[in-house]
């Protein structure tokens, strides 16, 4: 399988390929999605919440998510890497999101990073894409921002909100971000949306037509267990089958049924009389 580049990325809309994404934090898991056959990892300012034990993604900084996406990038040879641009590291000025952009590229080897907002982050949109910097845009309910929106709600459901996200869309697309992601918006606007622009809409919370789909792949496996999403379907539950094998691990040692012979060594001398 080659790696799939930004202008893979792209093409992939209208091509009747459903384009997938999942989060991934470290190397083990991103090379396990990898060999899934995921075409997209995100590396997501979730880490956050479901790694890093903050109660939101704003306190996420710019080292942490350098150093969790080296993690991913070590771990994945097929999928597009995506770097999450954290809160506070693009907003000062374009100048700062090129210097920050630049470092998810230069030293956490990504292949593009994302960052939240629409018409307001336009500049420094243009700004990293002129700068070499490919860029994929976030809009609907955007987490970093969730208090002005009024909390994690969806987003688009009057005729003023649905007009002010497909402007956002047209700008971002103008801006030069090569797709979309949009977030808890009511699904006959995502249809609309996606068709009014030329880039990949993916939806997360956004209905069945998008160009692809994105959930966080603690949700997905059942591995975050504070809350889920309404919009996340949860294909296993491994917080469970986690806590069953540490039980059963504990019951084990307690009884001292573990470790048996076959994960023990032998001597290959006669030590008694060290005793």
């Amino acid at each position: 399988m080659n790696k799939i580049t930004v202008k893979d990325f792209r093409e992939m809309k209208g091509s009747g390929h459903v384009i997938s994404m999942l989060t991934a934090y470290d190397a083990s898991m991103a090379r396990l999605l990898d060999q899934a056959g995921v075409d997209s990892l995100l590396v997501g300012d979730s880490l956050g919440m479901v790694v890093l034990g903050y109660d939101s993604t704003v306190p996420v900084t710019m080292e942490e998510m350098l150093h969790h996406a080296r993690a991913v990038s070590r771990g994945t040879e097929h999928a597009l890497v995506i770097g999450d641009m954290p809160f506070g590291s693009y907003q000062v000025s374009v100048e700062q999101a090129i210097a920050n952009g630049t470092r998810f590229l230069k030293e956490a080897g990504c292949d593009c990073v994302k960052l939240e907002g629409g018409k307001e982050v336009c500049a420094a949109v243009q700004g990293l894409v002129q700068a070499g910097v490919p860029v994929m845009g976030h809009i609907g309910l955007t987490p970093q921002t969730a208090g002005q929106l009024g909390g994690f709600k969806v987003q688009g459901k009057t005729m003023e909100a649905a007009r002010q996200l497909l402007a956002d869309a047209q700008a971002l697309e103008e801006a030069g971000a090569f797709a979309i992601v949009l977030e808890a918006v009511p699904a006959p606007l995502t249809k609309i949306l996606s068709q009014k622009v030329t880039v990949p809409v993916i939806g997360i919370g956004a209905g069945p037509d998008c160009d692809g789909q994105v959930l966080v792949i603690h949700d997905m496996l059942g591995l975050f267990e504070k809350f889920t999403p309404k919009f996340v379907k949860q294909y296993c539950n491994l917080a469970l089958d986690i806590k069953q094998g540490v039980q059963s691990y504990l019951e084990e040692i307690e009884n001292r049924s573990f470790p048996g012979k076959e994960h023990s060594f032998a001597l290959e001398e006669d030590f008694s009389t060290l005793l």
